[in-house]
């Protein structure tokens, strides 16, 4: 069975043009999950939906890549989840079919760079702390508290000494019950 997953970002748009190459590929329109969200959202309920309903053997179709996920990653994990079902993945637009032996190769071979763009990035990261250490910079937040926060602290010290309620000292110095707590330990 054929599955089209066809999304658009904004209400404006419309999936008409992704619904017609489905239809022509042999997509039942009862088998066409449409969103009109944006493809950042992690919720995507009729993805979701879809993805639950693809048995071994199946094929997922998408109009172009970008359709179905935002990132590189986000695609490799979304294919992988697929082709764990035992179902296959074809993007119409961007020539790939993991039910063939050349889709697969193309598709590993996205992954393959994803991955060696995000092992790069690491790599970079970790020569730039280690630069930044070596010259005597240390990473993270600043200890103890800002200027500001040392002033509410003392304050709300002082309030609490004149047997103020926890709730007006909150009130009065905007803070939570969290932070009136954590300045009365310093």
């Amino acid at each position: 069975m054929k599955f089209g997953y066809a999304r658009v970002s904004t209400k404006d748009q419309n999936l008409n043009l992704q619904i017609d190459a489905f239809r022509k590929i042999g997509c039942s329109d009862t088998y066409i999950y449409k969103e009109e969200i944006s493809g950042a959202s992690r919720e995507r309920p009729e993805l979701q939906k879809m993805l639950t309903q693809i048995r071994e053997g199946d094929i997922v179709v998408v109009w172009k890549l970008d359709r179905l996920g935002r990132s590189v990653a986000d695609l490799i994990h979304l294919v992988n989840e697929i082709q764990s079902k035992g179902a296959g993945f074809i993007s119409l637009q961007d020539n790939i079919d993991t039910t063939t032996p050349h889709g697969k190769l193309a598709f590993h071979i996205f992954a393959a760079f994803a991955e060696f763009e995000r092992e790069i990035i690491r790599e970079r990261t970790n020569a730039g702390l280690a630069s930044a250490r070596a010259r005597g910079r240390k990473g993270g937040r600043p200890k103890g508290l800002s200027p500001e926060a040392k002033i509410k602290a003392a304050a709300a010290t002082s309030l609490y000494q004149q047997k103020k309620s926890v709730t007006e000292i909150c009130k009065t110095l905007f803070i939570s019950r969290k932070t009136f707590y954590k300045y009365l330990k310093i």
